[in-house]
């Protein structure tokens, strides 16, 4: 039997102890027969649990304890979360994540730490949520060289846009409709400017290429500028706008990761994508085109995939581990500068030269719009310049 001690009891923290024990709406015994909860760690009085026996205050009980084998740190956040699981791993406990902050400024840094210790670092929720992608990408997919990853990454804005598009809300609407329901924040930073997606398209890349991206290196924009006139645009031409996360690899062997709004053709399945949901392709040399597609975030989704790190660990699954990524290397990236798309642009009653304009049956909006043919960002804003742009969104190929 092995023993875990969970960090924070908030939503991630308190679906894996449902998970793990085989109590409330999780109902699964898989992980009660292989492991044992033996301690919660959080500050607020929990003494009215079912579990007020396992809540302890202090961390260091769990670091110098012998029994604990595996650590489940869902605390959130790059400060204490971090230190706890350094200081874990350096006790020779492994780790299980859902937090994508650390992981994407700090993975190749404590996968070395969990390797010198011993010990495995895991973190299949911190991209996706409850959707394998993860492992699936680190070790079904290690016959192929990874060409290219691209996803929608973030469930709040995701459905903001289906919002926009179904109901015919503004961007504010839908993001203070998303805040209502809790798919939102109270502060949607993260969230709308991209940084969240941001931060998976980093872990995915690191394990993809074999060394680790940095958020820095990943230029991002968010979805605030969208507008419903882009939306109706959008649908005129059998589009629809997606936030999505891309890794690129190019045959210079650099990696160009972006996040940015694209327009997506309706025939591809990532415009198919509404909600909450979450959907990501891999393309590899051997299996073309791979997909996966599932809830993106909440309690047991992501407490889930928890979970699972814990059985794998558990069952001493020598490929539980992930490969190590080399550190970051800044010469790995380039810009997404360099990358050549076509593009819708929105101008306020101008034109464009060697475009294709699109027409719209709405004979309200004092403005044109345009499909570029396929260039850069600064060839696009050089022929813009001196004109009233409204929209430049990238067309996704």
């Amino acid at each position: 039997m092995v023993n875990v001690a969970v960090l924070g009891y908030g939503v991630v923290g308190s679906g894996a102890v449902e998970l793990l024990t085989g109590t409330g709406e999780g109902q699964t015994k898989k992980a009660d027969d292989l492991v044992e909860l033996k301690y919660i760690l959080d500050i607020r009085d929990f003494s009215e649990s079912p579990f007020a026996s396992c809540f302890v205050k202090d961390f260091s009980v769990i670091e110098n304890d012998p029994e604990i084998d595996i650590v489940v740190e869902a605390i959130g956040g790059a400060g204490v979360a971090l230190e706890f699981t350094e200081r874990a791993l350096k006790a020779g406990k492994s780790v299980v994540t859902s937090n994508k902050e650390v992981v994407a400024k700090h993975g190749s840094r404590l996968l070395q730490m969990a390797k010198e210790n011993n010990a495995i670092y895991l973190f299949e929720a911190s991209v996706g949520g409850g959707i394998p992608v993860l492992r699936p990408l680190s070790e079904c997919m290690a016959a192929n060289e990874i060409l290219e990853i691209c996803g929608i990454l973030n469930g709040t804005t995701n459905y903001i846009f289906s919002r926009m598009i179904d109901a015919g809300l503004s961007f504010e609407d839908a993001l203070k409709e998303a805040q209502e329901k809790g798919f939102a924040e109270q502060d949607p930073t993260a969230d709308v400017e991209g940084f969240d997606a941001c931060r998976k398209i980093c872990i995915l890349a690191s394990i993809a290429f074999g060394f680790h991206v940095l958020p820095e290196q990943v230029k991002t924009t968010g979805i605030s500028n969208v507008t419903l006139e882009d939306v109706a645009y959008a649908e005129a031409t059998a589009h629809k706008i997606k936030l999505l996360g891309r890794a690129i690899h190019n045959q210079d062997g650099t990696i160009c990761a972006y996040v940015e709004p694209h327009f997506v053709k309706n025939e591809n399945p990532l415009s198919s994508v509404e909600g909450v949901f979450n959907a990501v392709t891999i393309k590899g040399t051997a299996t073309g085109d791979v997909m996966f597609y599932g809830q993106g975030a909440g309690k047991l989704p992501t407490a889930s995939a928890v979970v699972a790190d814990v059985i794998a660990i558990a069952r001493q699954m020598e490929r539980s581990a992930y490969r190590l990524w080399s550190e970051p290397r800044l010469e790995g990236t380039v810009s997404v500068d360099t990358l050549s798309n076509v593009w819708y642009v929105r101008l306020l009653e101008d034109t464009l030269d060697n475009a294709e304009k699109i027409e719209t049956a709405n004979e309200n909006f004092a403005e044109n719009a345009y499909f570029t043919l396929p260039m850069t960002r600064p060839e696009v804003d050089a022929q813009l310049e001196g004109k009233k742009v409204l929209s430049i969104i990238r067309v996704l190929d």
